[in-house]
């Protein structure tokens, strides 16, 4: 895969860096990760969100094409994992979008969650939920991350993430939080339902609509199957201070000796490295190939010259200036590409690249209900979402569309925003023609449901009876 310049130039313009302050807290890692066999799997996950779960709509404000509502609840991570959300984060903050009227008598409505940098509800209200709105009559929940806007604790930067275990709390009060928004659609008479995403909003849909035992809507945009590759092998991983996790995870035992035999790669760790040596490798062959054929091409030139000294030292020059275009000095991003071939085998990475996967690894998620209403769109040459090593998102999730743009990360995002809408409203077209159906057949279940386990009088009174 091809990697976007322009991906890195962006990222190096950047001055984010995360987990400054390290891996997190041991013992909350090791809840985290224990959490995740059960959020992970439908059957254990839907049930631990009532269907009434309390949702506070604090605030309703009226536009000239709809209604804005502001609305909070508590976080349930915070009720399974007490005191592993910070406190700023517990509360969860969402906006809903609504149009005046609906076209139909569906009532369809999206759930957007946020991309790295996304504070608040500005961006993705006016780039996709408005024109969603407009141009689809469908309606939307924006939801704030944990760790970002108002649920940003006090003393964080930015999106500067302090601890990697900060990741793994984001995505279990996300997962956790669209069950929640989804409950409150439905009991609010909203449907058919979905999610989506960019980015790391994209993965974070893709975890929460693996939750729902239901028809859903999913379009994640610019995220693929793990966030293992995100943070060890894309242009981010170049904002972490690798010495400093490398010396937190010898120092404290927890770490090398427990932590690390709870996680377990997906994908084999090594393959991206042995890919990237073995394309470098046949570079550096390909590029003595075409050196010596410089130099015997120069030679023949100098054989035809006299033997003056000026002459033989202006052709040397020229040779140099030729063998710089061929070999230029190494970039930032090349220096830190050469070093992997040794980087691939510090223990920090691979632990990072283990809990990654053990937590964000599709593979370790229930398949969505129905992978027909998925359409995911990936960059080919995103540098952001490496997919080398990586288990296809059509292997994982069979059924489901995959669509690939001609296009880095950054350049997709800034292009190619209506083309996501317009998966988006396709998907929900989809929906709407599966969602009668479904419906129709959901009510015939509950009137046979309903027929089996009434008691008529005469049983009733046979019971009774026998009691006696």
């Amino acid at each position: 895969m091809a990697k976007s310049k322009l991906d890195s130039v962006y990222r190096r313009m950047l001055i984010t860096r995360f987990f400054e302050r390290g891996w997190g807290k041991p013992e909350n890692l090791q809840k985290l990760f224990q959490f995740r066999k059960i959020i992970s799997e439908r059957n254990t996950c839907f049930p631990l969100v009532p269907k009434d779960y309390p949702v506070e709509i604090i605030k309703e404000e009226k536009f000239p094409d709809g209604v804005v509502l502001e609305g909070k609840f508590l976080t349930p991570l915070e009720l399974h994992l007490p005191g592993v959300v910070p406190k700023a984060a517990q509360n969860a903050h969402f906006q809903v979008i609504l149009p005046n009227k609906w076209t139909d008598s569906a009532k369809p409505i999206c759930i957007h969650l946020a991309g790295t940098g996304d504070h608040f509800f500005w961006r993705r209200r006016n780039l996709i939920a408005k024109p969603l709105m407009k141009e689809a009559n469908i309606g939307a929940i924006i939801l704030e991350n944990p760790f970002y806007g108002s649920r940003k604790p006090d003393n964080q930067v930015r999106s500067n993430l302090h601890n990697v275990s900060d990741i793994f709390v984001m995505g279990g009060c996300l997962i956790l939080e669209c069950l929640v928004l989804l409950h409150w659609c439905e009991r609010n008479g909203f449907g058919p339902l979905g999610v989506t995403g960019l980015s790391m909003g994209g993965h974070m849909a893709s975890l929460a609509a693996t939750n729902w035992p239901k028809p859903l809507v999913l379009v994640p945009c610019l995220s693929w199957s793990t966030a293992a590759t995100v943070f060890t092998t894309g242009v981010m991983s170049q904002s972490i201070n690798w010495d400093m996790l490398e010396t937190q995870y010898y120092s404290d035992g927890k770490y090398c000796e427990r932590l690390s035999k709870m996680v377990t790669v997906i994908d084999d760790a090594f393959t991206a490295g042995q890919t990237f040596i073995k394309n470098f490798n046949q570079s550096l062959i390909e590029l003595k190939k075409d050196i010596r054929n410089v130099k015997q091409m120069q030679n023949d030139k100098l054989a035809g010259l006299e033997n003056n000294s000026e002459t033989q030292n202006e052709a040397n020059n020229s040779l140099t200036k030729l063998m710089e275009l061929i070999l230029p000095k190494p970039s930032l991003e090349e220096k830190i590409d050469i070093t992997k071939i040794n980087w691939w085998e510090r223990e920090a990475l691979q632990f990072m690249r283990g809990m990654m996967d053990e937590c964000t690894h599709l593979k370790n998620f229930s398949v969505p209900y129905e992978t027909s209403l998925i359409i995911a769109i990936c960059a080919k040459d995103d540098a952001y979402v490496p997919r080398d090593g990586c288990t296809s998102l059509e292997d994982i999730w069979p059924g489901a569309e995959i669509r690939y743009l001609d296009a880095g990360h950054v350049s997709a995002y800034v292009l190619h925003q209506k083309l996501f809408r317009s998966c988006i409203i396709e998907g929900f077209e989809r929906a709407k023609k599966m969602y009668a159906t479904y419906n129709a057949r959901q009510q015939e279940e509950n009137l046979e449901k309903t027929l089996s386990s009434k008691i008529t009088y005469h049983e009733l009174l046979e019971k009774y009876m026998k009691s006696c």
